[in-house]
């Protein structure tokens, strides 16, 4: 069974940075493409990053553009995502996705595995 498993979510203040990280079981990651998505209480989830399987081509949501790095080791079968100037704004679960093509990922309905989320509380 395919697993994709988070971790390194947290509360950290505005300005501060995080990392997180994506291990894949039972999955050969490095033919796939892996992102990240998230959701913030009562809205969608909404597509963050995305790296493509040899990490030569990275995808990013406008409003983490700059902030935010999406990086992967196939050799640990992991996807990271370094956030940066958290702002209160990217508060919320932050989901790991993998999917058979890069110009699937993006869209939820691309998306192939799911984890379960980390969630991360950026405070003011």
């Amino acid at each position: 069974q395919v697993q994709l498993v988070e971790s390194g979510g947290g509360f950290v203040q505005a300005g501060g940075s995080l990392r997180l990280s994506c291990v894949a079981s039972q999955l050969t990651a490095h033919t796939y493409a892996m992102g990240w998505f998230r959701q913030a209480a009562g809205t969608e989830r909404e597509f963050v990053a995305a790296v493509n399987w040899d990490s030569s081509g990275t995808y990013y949501a406008d409003s983490v553009k700059g902030r935010f790095v999406v990086s992967r080791d196939n050799a640990k079968n992991s996807v990271y995502l370094r956030l940066n100037s958290l702002k209160p704004e990217d508060t919320a679960t932050y989901y790991c996705a993998a999917s058979s093509t890069m110009a699937a990922i993006p869209n939820i309905s691309g998306v192939g595995y799911w984890g379960k989320g980390t969630l991360v509380t950026v405070s003011s």
